[in-house]
Protein backbone atom coordinates (compact mmCIF):
# COMPACT_ATOMS: atom_id res chain seq x y z
CA UNK A 1 0.00 0.00 0.00
CA UNK A 2 1.29 3.47 -0.92
CA UNK A 3 0.22 6.91 0.22
CA UNK A 4 -1.87 7.27 -2.97
CA UNK A 5 -4.08 4.42 -1.76
CA UNK A 6 -5.04 6.56 1.22
CA UNK A 7 -5.32 9.93 -0.53
CA UNK A 8 -8.83 10.52 0.85
CA UNK A 9 -7.85 9.71 4.42
CA UNK A 10 -4.67 11.81 4.34
CA UNK A 11 -6.57 14.76 2.81
CA UNK A 12 -9.23 14.54 5.55
CA UNK A 13 -6.64 14.51 8.35
CA UNK A 14 -4.90 17.51 6.77
CA UNK A 15 -8.21 19.39 6.63
CA UNK A 16 -8.89 18.53 10.27
CA UNK A 17 -5.53 20.04 11.26
CA UNK A 18 -6.33 23.27 9.41
CA UNK A 19 -9.82 23.43 10.94
CA UNK A 20 -8.39 22.90 14.44
CA UNK A 21 -6.17 25.96 14.02
CA UNK A 22 -8.90 28.06 12.42
CA UNK A 23 -11.56 27.17 15.02
CA UNK A 24 -9.53 29.05 17.62
CA UNK A 25 -9.38 32.08 15.30
CA UNK A 26 -13.09 31.93 14.41
CA UNK A 27 -14.07 31.68 18.08
CA UNK A 28 -12.34 35.02 18.72
CA UNK A 29 -13.69 36.61 15.55
CA UNK A 30 -17.19 35.48 16.54
CA UNK A 31 -17.04 37.84 19.52
CA UNK A 32 -16.76 40.77 17.09
CA UNK A 33 -18.52 39.70 13.88
CA UNK A 34 -22.03 38.17 13.49
CA UNK A 35 -21.99 34.53 12.25
CA UNK A 36 -23.70 35.23 8.91
CA UNK A 37 -21.34 38.06 8.00
CA UNK A 38 -18.31 36.03 9.09
CA UNK A 39 -19.51 33.14 6.90
CA UNK A 40 -20.03 35.54 3.98
CA UNK A 41 -16.59 37.16 4.23
CA UNK A 42 -14.71 33.87 4.46
CA UNK A 43 -16.73 32.49 1.52
CA UNK A 44 -16.01 35.46 -0.75
CA UNK A 45 -12.29 35.42 0.10
CA UNK A 46 -12.02 31.67 -0.47
CA UNK A 47 -13.87 31.93 -3.82
CA UNK A 48 -11.35 34.55 -4.94
CA UNK A 49 -8.44 32.25 -3.98
CA UNK A 50 -9.99 29.33 -5.90
CA UNK A 51 -10.66 31.37 -9.06
CA UNK A 52 -7.05 32.60 -9.04
CA UNK A 53 -5.81 29.01 -8.61
CA UNK A 54 -8.01 27.71 -11.44
CA UNK A 55 -6.81 30.49 -13.74
CA UNK A 56 -3.17 29.71 -12.95
CA UNK A 57 -3.77 25.99 -13.56
CA UNK A 58 -5.69 26.72 -16.75
CA UNK A 59 -8.51 24.49 -15.54
CA UNK A 60 -11.87 24.58 -17.26
CA UNK A 61 -15.28 23.21 -16.39
CA UNK A 62 -15.70 20.64 -19.13
CA UNK A 63 -18.34 17.98 -19.66
CA UNK A 64 -20.23 18.88 -16.48
CA UNK A 65 -23.86 17.87 -16.42
CA UNK A 66 -26.58 20.10 -15.03
CA UNK A 67 -27.29 17.45 -12.38
CA UNK A 68 -23.68 17.52 -11.10
CA UNK A 69 -23.70 21.31 -10.81
CA UNK A 70 -27.13 21.24 -9.13
CA UNK A 71 -26.05 18.58 -6.61
CA UNK A 72 -22.84 20.42 -5.69
CA UNK A 73 -24.73 23.71 -5.39
CA UNK A 74 -27.29 22.06 -3.11
CA UNK A 75 -24.46 20.51 -1.10
CA UNK A 76 -22.89 23.96 -0.67
CA UNK A 77 -26.18 25.56 0.35
CA UNK A 78 -26.82 22.92 3.02
CA UNK A 79 -23.30 22.08 4.21
CA UNK A 80 -21.56 25.45 3.92
CA UNK A 81 -24.25 28.14 3.79
CA UNK A 82 -26.52 26.70 6.48
CA UNK A 83 -24.08 24.32 8.23
CA UNK A 84 -21.22 26.78 8.77
CA UNK A 85 -23.58 29.54 9.90
CA UNK A 86 -25.12 27.17 12.46
CA UNK A 87 -21.58 26.13 13.51
CA UNK A 88 -20.45 29.73 14.06
CA UNK A 89 -23.63 30.44 16.03
CA UNK A 90 -22.98 27.38 18.22
CA UNK A 91 -19.38 28.53 18.78
CA UNK A 92 -20.68 31.83 20.17
CA UNK A 93 -22.95 29.99 22.63
CA UNK A 94 -20.95 26.92 23.58
CA UNK A 95 -17.30 27.67 22.77
CA UNK A 96 -15.06 25.55 20.55
CA UNK A 97 -14.75 22.50 22.85
CA UNK A 98 -18.46 21.89 23.43
CA UNK A 99 -19.40 22.72 19.86
CA UNK A 100 -16.90 20.17 18.56
CA UNK A 101 -18.35 17.62 21.00
CA UNK A 102 -21.80 18.04 19.46
CA UNK A 103 -20.21 17.86 16.00
CA UNK A 104 -18.96 14.30 16.70
CA UNK A 105 -22.47 13.12 15.76
CA UNK A 106 -21.83 14.12 12.13
CA UNK A 107 -19.60 11.19 10.96
CA UNK A 108 -21.92 8.29 11.95
CA UNK A 109 -24.84 10.37 10.69
CA UNK A 110 -23.07 10.82 7.35
CA UNK A 111 -22.23 7.10 7.14
CA UNK A 112 -25.88 6.13 7.75
CA UNK A 113 -27.18 8.65 5.22
CA UNK A 114 -24.66 7.39 2.65
CA UNK A 115 -25.77 3.81 3.31
CA UNK A 116 -29.46 4.68 2.93
CA UNK A 117 -29.34 7.05 -0.05
CA UNK A 118 -26.32 6.00 -2.15
CA UNK A 119 -25.86 2.42 -0.95
CA UNK A 120 -22.32 2.98 0.35
CA UNK A 121 -21.23 -0.10 2.30
CA UNK A 122 -18.54 -0.08 4.98
CA UNK A 123 -16.64 -3.04 6.43
CA UNK A 124 -17.00 -4.08 10.06
CA UNK A 125 -13.49 -2.78 10.76
CA UNK A 126 -14.43 0.61 9.25
CA UNK A 127 -17.58 0.86 11.41
CA UNK A 128 -15.57 -0.19 14.47
CA UNK A 129 -12.92 2.41 13.61
CA UNK A 130 -15.54 5.15 13.24
CA UNK A 131 -17.14 4.34 16.62
CA UNK A 132 -13.76 4.01 18.39
CA UNK A 133 -12.48 7.29 16.95
CA UNK A 134 -15.65 9.16 17.88
CA UNK A 135 -15.54 7.70 21.42
CA UNK A 136 -11.96 8.90 21.82
CA UNK A 137 -12.77 12.38 20.51
CA UNK A 138 -15.86 12.65 22.73
CA UNK A 139 -13.84 11.57 25.78
CA UNK A 140 -11.20 14.22 25.08
CA UNK A 141 -13.54 17.17 24.58
CA UNK A 142 -16.12 16.26 27.23
CA UNK A 143 -13.50 16.65 29.95
CA UNK A 144 -14.41 19.28 32.50
CA UNK A 145 -12.44 22.48 31.93
CA UNK A 146 -12.33 24.84 34.95
CA UNK A 147 -11.27 27.72 32.70
CA UNK A 148 -14.43 27.39 30.56
CA UNK A 149 -17.06 29.66 32.12
CA UNK A 150 -19.63 29.32 29.33
CA UNK A 151 -22.99 27.97 30.49
CA UNK A 152 -24.43 25.04 28.54
CA UNK A 153 -26.93 26.76 26.29
CA UNK A 154 -29.91 24.79 24.97
CA UNK A 155 -29.99 27.10 21.98
CA UNK A 156 -26.28 26.49 21.37
CA UNK A 157 -26.79 22.71 21.46
CA UNK A 158 -29.65 23.00 18.94
CA UNK A 159 -27.44 25.06 16.62
CA UNK A 160 -24.64 22.49 17.02
CA UNK A 161 -26.97 19.60 16.14
CA UNK A 162 -28.32 21.50 13.13
CA UNK A 163 -24.73 22.13 11.99
CA UNK A 164 -23.91 18.41 12.29
CA UNK A 165 -27.02 17.42 10.31
CA UNK A 166 -26.32 20.00 7.61
CA UNK A 167 -22.66 19.01 7.26
CA UNK A 168 -23.46 15.28 7.11
CA UNK A 169 -26.16 15.86 4.49
CA UNK A 170 -23.92 18.17 2.45
CA UNK A 171 -21.11 15.59 2.55
CA UNK A 172 -23.33 12.78 1.26
CA UNK A 173 -24.70 14.90 -1.60
CA UNK A 174 -21.18 16.04 -2.49
CA UNK A 175 -19.83 12.46 -2.37
CA UNK A 176 -22.57 11.31 -4.76
CA UNK A 177 -21.81 14.15 -7.22
CA UNK A 178 -18.05 13.47 -7.08
CA UNK A 179 -18.26 9.73 -7.76
CA UNK A 180 -20.82 10.23 -10.55
CA UNK A 181 -18.64 12.69 -12.51
CA UNK A 182 -15.05 13.49 -13.45
CA UNK A 183 -15.07 16.94 -11.81
CA UNK A 184 -11.92 17.79 -9.88
CA UNK A 185 -12.07 18.43 -6.11
CA UNK A 186 -11.03 22.08 -6.60
CA UNK A 187 -13.74 22.77 -9.20
CA UNK A 188 -16.33 21.11 -6.98
CA UNK A 189 -15.12 23.25 -4.08
CA UNK A 190 -15.80 26.41 -6.09
CA UNK A 191 -19.35 25.32 -6.98
CA UNK A 192 -20.10 24.37 -3.36
CA UNK A 193 -18.71 27.64 -2.01
CA UNK A 194 -20.67 29.70 -4.52
CA UNK A 195 -23.88 27.89 -3.54
CA UNK A 196 -23.14 28.38 0.14
CA UNK A 197 -22.27 32.07 -0.27
CA UNK A 198 -25.41 32.84 -2.30
CA UNK A 199 -27.68 31.39 0.41
CA UNK A 200 -25.79 33.37 3.08
CA UNK A 201 -26.47 36.60 1.13
CA UNK A 202 -30.15 35.66 1.08
CA UNK A 203 -30.20 34.93 4.82
CA UNK A 204 -28.73 38.38 5.54
CA UNK A 205 -32.00 39.94 4.38
CA UNK A 206 -34.04 38.02 6.95
CA UNK A 207 -35.42 40.10 9.87
CA UNK A 208 -33.56 37.91 12.40
CA UNK A 209 -30.23 38.76 10.78
CA UNK A 210 -31.03 42.46 10.72
CA UNK A 211 -31.89 42.39 14.43
CA UNK A 212 -28.40 41.16 15.40
CA UNK A 213 -27.17 43.88 17.75
CA UNK A 214 -23.60 42.58 18.03
CA UNK A 215 -21.31 45.61 17.86
CA UNK A 216 -18.61 45.02 15.30
CA UNK A 217 -16.34 46.87 12.96
CA UNK A 218 -14.66 45.39 9.87
CA UNK A 219 -11.24 46.93 10.29
CA UNK A 220 -8.32 46.23 7.99
CA UNK A 221 -6.79 44.13 10.76
CA UNK A 222 -9.94 41.98 11.16
CA UNK A 223 -10.19 41.57 7.38
CA UNK A 224 -6.59 40.35 7.29
CA UNK A 225 -7.27 37.80 10.04
CA UNK A 226 -10.41 36.58 8.20
CA UNK A 227 -8.39 36.29 4.97
CA UNK A 228 -5.71 34.15 6.65
CA UNK A 229 -8.33 31.94 8.35
CA UNK A 230 -10.35 31.65 5.11
CA UNK A 231 -7.23 30.63 3.17
CA UNK A 232 -6.50 27.81 5.62
CA UNK A 233 -9.95 26.62 6.66
CA UNK A 234 -12.09 27.33 3.60
CA UNK A 235 -9.85 27.47 0.54
CA UNK A 236 -7.44 24.68 1.55
CA UNK A 237 -9.75 22.99 4.08
CA UNK A 238 -12.75 22.49 1.80
CA UNK A 239 -10.48 21.60 -1.14
CA UNK A 240 -9.00 18.85 1.03
CA UNK A 241 -12.50 17.89 2.22
CA UNK A 242 -13.66 17.46 -1.37
CA UNK A 243 -10.54 15.42 -2.12
CA UNK A 244 -11.31 13.14 0.83
CA UNK A 245 -14.94 12.70 -0.29
CA UNK A 246 -13.73 11.91 -3.82
CA UNK A 247 -11.38 9.12 -2.71
CA UNK A 248 -12.82 7.81 0.59
CA UNK A 249 -16.28 6.63 1.71
CA UNK A 250 -18.44 9.31 3.37
CA UNK A 251 -18.35 7.82 6.88
CA UNK A 252 -14.59 7.39 6.90
CA UNK A 253 -13.93 10.83 5.39
CA UNK A 254 -16.30 12.52 7.86
CA UNK A 255 -14.69 10.73 10.81
CA UNK A 256 -11.18 11.82 9.82
CA UNK A 257 -12.50 15.34 9.24
CA UNK A 258 -13.90 15.29 12.79
CA UNK A 259 -10.48 14.71 14.39
CA UNK A 260 -9.85 18.45 14.79
CA UNK A 261 -10.10 18.25 18.62
CA UNK A 262 -7.14 15.87 18.66
CA UNK A 263 -5.01 18.42 16.82
CA UNK A 264 -6.10 21.17 19.21
CA UNK A 265 -4.36 19.39 22.11
CA UNK A 266 -0.76 19.98 20.93
CA UNK A 267 -1.73 23.55 20.02
CA UNK A 268 -2.90 24.33 23.56
CA UNK A 269 0.10 22.42 24.96
CA UNK A 270 2.40 24.77 23.06
CA UNK A 271 0.49 27.65 24.66
CA UNK A 272 1.41 26.29 28.09
CA UNK A 273 -1.83 24.47 28.97
CA UNK A 274 -1.41 21.18 30.84
CA UNK A 275 -2.71 18.09 28.99
CA UNK A 276 -4.44 15.59 31.28
CA UNK A 277 -4.00 11.81 31.32
CA UNK A 278 -7.63 11.50 30.22
CA UNK A 279 -6.94 13.57 27.12
CA UNK A 280 -3.89 11.45 26.26
CA UNK A 281 -5.94 8.25 26.69
CA UNK A 282 -8.68 9.69 24.49
CA UNK A 283 -6.14 10.42 21.77
CA UNK A 284 -4.78 6.86 21.98
CA UNK A 285 -8.31 5.43 21.64
CA UNK A 286 -8.95 7.62 18.60
CA UNK A 287 -5.63 6.63 17.04
CA UNK A 288 -6.67 2.99 17.43
CA UNK A 289 -9.91 3.77 15.60
CA UNK A 290 -8.00 5.60 12.86
CA UNK A 291 -5.71 2.56 12.46
CA UNK A 292 -8.77 0.33 11.99
CA UNK A 293 -10.08 2.60 9.25
CA UNK A 294 -6.77 2.40 7.41
CA UNK A 295 -7.15 -1.38 7.16
CA UNK A 296 -8.16 -2.65 3.74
Amino acid sequence: MTASNFMGEIAALSAALLWAISSVVYTRLGLKIPPLKLNLYKGIIAIAFIIITLLIKGAAFTDLSISTIALLTLSGIIGIGLGDTAFFTALNSLGARRTLLVETSSPPMGALLALIFIGEQLTYSAWSGILLTIMGIAWVISERNPVDNLRISRQGIIWGILAAIAQATGAVISRFALIQSDISPLESTLIRLMGGTVIVVGLLFLPVAKQNHLKWQLSLYNLGIIAIAAFGSTYLGIWLQQTSLKFAPTGIAQTFLATSPLFILPIVALQGEKISLRAICGVMISLGGIALMFLR
